[in-house]
């Protein structure tokens, strides 16, 4: 997956809200905020090039994961007991405890909010990703959204404040859930975002600017 630019989604995504309307996402009726962190970059990332589980962050993934756990620790510098819940492939790993060392907390970590795992297509390039194929090996659209899903909605179980540490693809199906459009910004590696319930809906924020995405209908 692209780390310097969004992922490129032009093509397959068409029936996610579908997918996330019908698998649902479950997240507590009391939750009003949690955070989001995609892990820093990785040379396939920069590459885009599909990548495997254990894929490390690289030079320049390392520093983004530092400068997003200073925003972070400025964030919830007032709050007791955050929770920081993780993937556990490396890239998302590593980015989560240097995160958990800024706030001097521990990470947990949840496989269920891994990458899509595109099997054979690992090691090729992502550029014209197809999100809606079928990979020999690996998951289709439709079992990646009710796992991610799933994960999500265990990860933000956990008392607020709650930092989920994943991936790109992660993002997309949790914006599509509670109808919040990514633009580029957002979408960028090791970027913080906060998510605030919104009446029926959700707004986005990235720490460290001002831009807030506009509160659309709720879809989950």
């Amino acid at each position: 997956m692209s780390a310097t630019a969004p992922l490129h989604v032009s093509r397959g995504l068409e029936r996610l809200p579908v997918l996330c309307a019908a698998a649902g996402c479950q997240l507590p009726d009391g939750l009003q905020c949690f955070y989001f962190l995609r892990h820093g970059q990785t040379a396939r990332n920069a590459l885009r090039i599909f990548q495997s589980i254990d894929e490390p962050l690289n030079a320049t993934g390392l520093a983004q994961a530092e400068q997003a756990a200073v925003l972070l620790a400025e964030e919830l510098a007032d709050s007791d007991g955050v929770h920081i819940v993780c993937s556990d492939a490396p890239r998302a790993l590593s980015t989560a405890r240097t995160v958990a060392r800024q706030l001097a907390r521990e990470e947990r970590l949840h496989a269920g909010l891994r990458e899509r795992h595109f099997g054979a297509l690992i090691g090729s390039s992502s550029a014209n990703i197809d999100w809606d194929c079928a990979p020999e090996g690996g998951e289709t659209l439709d079992q990646f959204v009710d796992r991610t899903l799933a994960a999500l909605a265990e990860a933000v179980a956990h008392p607020a404040p709650v930092v989920v540490v994943a991936h790109g693809g992660t993002l997309h199906v949790l914006a599509c859930a509670l109808g919040v459009v990514l633009d580029a910004a957002l979408l960028a590696n090791a970027t913080p975002l906060r998510f605030d319930r919104a009446g029926a809906g959700w707004t986005v924020t990235r720490l460290g600017t001002a831009a807030t995405a506009d509160a659309v209908p709720n879809l989950a």
